[in-house]
């Protein structure tokens, strides 16, 4: 009866410089905290009591404006002059200093423009701290409590990753977008953090301890079809793809249920492109010769002695190589032999000494 053998796995195998043309990065799977995230859409907006408008109290005409939109000002600088309706020659002015330090937002007057008491003239933002605000979905807005930390992404600051805590809650839920408010205070040292950004959050819920998990970027395949790539342990650059059950998954991390044993090396990086390299551009064959120092077959079977692939005469081996060698006894069947003959005749030399008669 044939033998049965495994099907190969399906490897990559590459050059040295493919693999660092790649960017191909391995970590080891390990074992670690996991958490729970949800996800929220949201935008940037200035801190509540951090706004302040210029007006004035008098009604009169714009004398002079000393600020330019973003100029930072510091509280009690004088921002414009304005000159009253009073008589008088020349007119009184009066200077409208700023309220507070901060970066000025708007100006919205010019030089001769008649000015009134219910008129905004100026707008006044501290940007050192602001808002980020997280539009949460009401059937997840149970799960949240001031204190939870969040991962916040904003356009300003690529590949970067904001932390905080979440503030406060808002009192009201939007009725129509069907969301509930959840508010965290970022530093904003470079003031590169605007009112009206859009921001991405995923705030930590909970986490669970022993948990076996990979980043993102290693998962590929469909849904339903999901693998990832293995470094494989005994030939240089060559990596095993290994199908895996996957659990939750947050920002960051996918749970891998089953699939991955300790101390497999899974590609981090650079796995998206191993899955269009097809099977690399070195040979199975080339690969394990380089490995073992020993021609083999092109599937990557060892060879045998008459050249053969080594697969289909596996169940024959345990039977034939061990009796002889190109057909002729080997040295260790004729020691055998020789024994078994000789214990033959101590024997049949003993029975025939006890049968003979005494004298």
């Amino acid at each position: 009866m044939a033998a049965v053998h495994a099907a190969e796995p399906e490897r990559v195998i590459l050059e040295a410089d493919s693999v660092r043309n790649l960017g191909i990065e391995t970590a080891e799977a390990e074992e670690g905290s996991f958490e729970e995230t949800i996800f929220a859409p949201g935008r940037l907006e200035v801190l509540p009591g951090r706004r302040a408008v210029v007006s004035s109290r008098i009604p009169g005409r714009a004398f002079s404006v000393l600020v330019l939109p973003h100029q930072k000002v510091e509280e009690g600088d004088e921002l414009m002059w304005v000159e009253s309706r009073q008589p008088g020659d020349p007119p009184p002015t009066v200077m409208l200093p700023s309220p507070m330090s901060g970066l000025v937002a708007r100006v919205d007057v010019a030089v001769g423009q008649p000015v009134h008491p219910d008129q905004v003239l100026m707008e006044i933002v501290d940007l050192s701290m602001i808002e980020a605000s997280a539009s949460v979905p009401q059937h997840l807005a149970g799960r949240l409590a001031v204190g939870q930390k969040a991962r916040i992404r904003v356009a300003t600051r690529p590949g970067g990753v904001l932390e905080a805590k979440l503030a406060h809650l808002g009192v009201y839920a939007d009725e129509k977008a069907g969301v509930v408010e959840a508010a965290f205070h970022l530093p904003n040292e470079n003031l590169d953090l605007r009112p009206g950004l859009r921001a991405e959050f995923s705030i930590i819920v909970s986490e669970r301890e022993g948990v076996t998990s990979v980043p993102k970027s290693a998962l590929q395949g469909e849904a339903g079809s999901r693998f990832l790539f293995v470094k494989d342990y005994e030939l240089d650059n060559a990596f095993v793809r290994v199908p895996v059950v996957t659990g939750a998954q947050n920002d960051r991390l996918v749970e891998i249920v089953k699939g991955l044993l300790p101390g497999d090396e899974v590609v981090m990086r650079g796995a998206h492109a191993l899955a269009f390299a097809g099977r690399g551009n070195v040979s199975l064959k080339a690969a394990m010769d380089a490995a073992h120092g020993h021609a083999h077959n092109e599937d990557g079977s060892e060879m045998t002695r008459g050249g053969g692939d080594g697969h289909e005469h596996d169940h024959e081996h345990g039977h034939e190589e061990g009796d002889h060698e190109d057909g002729r006894w080997n040295s260790l069947t004729i020691f055998f032999a020789a024994s078994t003959g000789l214990l033959l005749v101590l024997l049949a030399a003993t029975f025939t000494l006890r049968k003979a008669p005494v004298v």
